[in-house]
């Protein structure tokens, strides 16, 4: 009986994943963890996915995130952290640690999930599709910080790694380039 269970809950999720046609399909739980963020909430507005850590050498680029999404949000665009432990244990701390450090050092205003996997088979299904969308390279995070830029579709249109600051020139190009259309 638990076989059956098992394989019909398997056949659902993998159903429901590949029926994801673009990223609005997903959603994550909020830091607080009381609230759910749907991206189907962000219909119509170019939104950036961000895994981010407190402990890492570009923990800095917060500051380059929420003047992005300062300058940006009235013209319709969303920066989403979403903190993960997954490369060198740079985020070890929970969620209400995470939370008050980037308010507190930072001043975060956008949205932050609560920790997820960003790469691997255990991955946020959210990353798994990023990964089908863009490819290895630019899909898959490789360090904290790496970016993803979704146009106002829902579709998976960039991925930049830490090594792309959120203040530099191609990055904020492609931003602009998605909040004109």
């Amino acid at each position: 009986m638990r076989f059956k269970f098992a394989l019909l809950l398997t056949i659902i999720l993998v159903c429901n994943t590949a029926m994801a046609n673009n990223a609005y399909d997903y959603s994550f739980k909020s830091i607080n963890e009381e609230d759910v963020i749907n991206l189907s909430d962000y219909k119509g507005k170019a939104i950036v996915v961000v895994n981010t850590a407190s402990l890492c050498g570009f923990t800095y680029q917060y500051k380059g995130l929420q003047s992005l999404y300062a300058n940006y949000a009235d013209q319709g665009l969303v920066v989403l952290g979403v903190p993960s432990n997954q490369f060198g244990n740079q985020e070890p701390g929970e969620e209400d640690k995470i939370k008050e450090f980037c308010e507190t050092t930072f001043n975060i205003t956008f949205p932050l999930t609560k920790k997820n996997k960003v790469k691997g088979p255990d991955s946020h299904p959210f990353y798994k599709w990023a990964k089908k969308e863009l490819g290895f390279i630019s899909g898959i995070p490789r360090w904290n910080f790496h970016k993803i830029i979704i146009d106002k579709e829902g579709n998976a249109v960039a991925g930049y790694t830490a090594l792309t600051k959120p203040s530099s020139k191609k990055f904020i190009n492609k931003i602009e380039k998605l909040l004109d259309h």
